[in-house]
């Protein structure tokens, strides 16, 4: 019965957001209100059914079909995979609200048809996104992956610009390099164990070179699509291209579904305890929080400010596999890890949707004609600030959990070191946000300024996602409680830490 039901509930997530991107496609303008608010408390609902079942009855897989592996395909329901459910449920149906003003006011001055594109393509990044979250057969997730790339490339050249085209182009080439790598590495694991099933795959793990060679080939397709130090080369012109409804989709979801996998397999197909490899990626995640803070704190536009941002927020996410080499800390800092994305996610779609309703009131999303934007849309900048305290980590926010959690595992593991590169990386942020807010609370000689434009379709959704991101902190031990409930089949060290 458990598996019925839970198994209902992911079908539907899956399916639905398909369907509505064909009545999208089909029937156009005709449907927004359809798409604008009936279909996300749809899918809200169905996210509340199985966050009820996981919570009553505990982690389940369900086979597709009714076929069992290695023939069929398994879904996997655990705490992981149903908080990435819910956070992208939460961003993708405020998206939706700020996008239909959004794009209608861009229609309206010039004729825009972008957002006849926009909804049959959010649509469909949102059923991608919720079948690569259950997945637990490789081969499916690298279906999902070129589903998300399709979609993302989409939504960057969605404005038709030469620069937009140039970083779709980019973006598209990459993730395609990114993608045959991953597939090699899947027929590297099909020829070895002869299944597709990621715990069939895990009960059988061999360690020889065939299975080493093909986690690297994974790991490195996965990077790739995550943007990591120094192959995030791509992501800064590809999320600045695109219009803010996409750019918040792209920067919190897109390149967090690469990373999920990474945790996946990571910690519960090939139980990776190596320390060279931990302290691999560790390095790299430190670079890319130093690096991207350092090209945010030169950006000259606030959206690429955001992109850097996102560069270097990515970095903290790898600081857990050094950690994890600690059979200790593992667990403190793979659920900090968690945690931090799941904030980061929330607050970066409020950033970029604050953005796109700034330079629309400051001519622009240059830094410099941006001097007393505050006063004019003071609920916009207000979701930059909420925002930006959970970015930097600090007190109460979701993202002072996160970061809270990977300071004590790098304390107590001995790796003082991730510990001050958290620290660091935290005042870097403090100092590439207040170049914004420092401008934009500023005083304008123009004395236009002090004409508040207020806009609540397209100000509150940014700030009810920069408060969630905020609020996360309060409900921390309810989502430890969550992560804690993995799948009970899964052999890895992280999974028997947890009970």
């Amino acid at each position: 019965m458990n598996s019925i039901s839970v198994g209902v509930w992911a079908v539907l997530l899956v399916s639905m957001p398909l369907a509505l991107a064909l009545i999208a496609y089909v029937f156009g303008r005709r449907v927004r209100p359809l798409l604008v608010w009936i279909a996300p408390a749809a899918m809200v609902a169905c996210v509340v059914g199985i966050v009820d079942a996981l919570m009553t009855h505990g982690p389940s897989v369900y086979q597709v079909g009714g076929w069992a592996p290695p023939l069929g395909i398994t879904w996997r329901i655990d705490g992981l995979c149903v908080a990435m459910l819910s956070v992208t449920t939460l961003t993708i149906g405020l998206v939706c609200v700020y996008a239909a003003k959004y794009f209608s006011d861009a229609e309206d001055e010039s004729g825009s048809v972008g957002s006849d594109l926009f909804w049959p393509l959010v649509f469909f990044l949102w059923s991608a996104l919720n079948a690569l979250f259950l997945s637990a057969d490789v081969f499916n997730v690298y279906v999902t992956l070129e589903l998300l790339t399709l979609a993302s490339v989409g939504f960057i050249a969605l404005s038709g610009t030469p620069q937009a085209l140039a970083a779709a182009l980019r973006y598209l080439v990459l993730g395609l390099l990114a993608s045959l790598l991953y597939l090699m590495g899947v027929a590297l694991l099909y020829g070895t164990y002869g299944t597709l099933d990621m715990g069939t795959i895990a009960d059988q793990l061999t360690p020889n070179l065939p299975t080493w060679t093909a986690a690297g080939l994974l790991l490195a397709g996965l990077i790739i699509k995550t943007a990591l130090f120094p192959l995030h080369f791509w992501l800064p012109p590809a999320h600045g291209a695109a219009p803010a409804p996409a750019s918040a989709l792209l920067s919190a979801l897109v390149v967090k579904a690469s990373f999920y996998l990474v945790l996946r397999y990571w910690f519960d197909v090939f139980d990776v305890s190596t320390v060279v490899a931990g302290q691999l990626l560790g390095s790299l995640g430190a670079g890319a929080i130093v690096w991207g803070s350092v090209l945010a704190l030169r950006a000259e536009r606030l959206k690429n400010l955001i992109a850097y941002s996102t560069v270097a927020q990515l970095g903290y996410l790898f600081l857990v596999f050094p950690m994890s080499s600690s059979p200790d800390v593992a667990k403190t800092a793979w659920l900090g890890v968690v945690l931090f994305a799941l904030s980061h996610s929330l607050a970066k779609a409020s950033m970029f949707l604050a953005a796109g309703r700034i330079a629309q009131l400051g001519n622009g999303d240059r830094l410099d004609a941006m001097t007393g934007v505050g006063r004019q849309a003071p609920l916009a900048v207000t979701a930059t600030a909420l925002a930006g305290v959970s970015l930097m980590g600090l007190p109460p926010s979701g993202g002072f959990a996160g970061k809270w959690m990977l300071l004590v595992a790098g304390v107590k593991s001995g790796q003082w070191w991730w510990a001050l590169v958290i620290v660091l990386g935290g005042l870097l942020t403090a100092a590439y946000l207040f170049r914004f807010w420092r401008v934009a609370i500023a005083a304008s000689d123009s004395g236009t300024d002090s004409a508040v434009r207020t806009n609540w379709q397209l100000e509150l959704p940014a700030v009810a996602l920069g408060a969630a991101a905020m609020l996360l902190l309060f409900f921390t031990p309810q989502i430890v409680e969550l992560l804690e409930l993995q799948a009970a089949d899964s052999s890895n060290t992280l999974a028997e830490a947890i009970p």
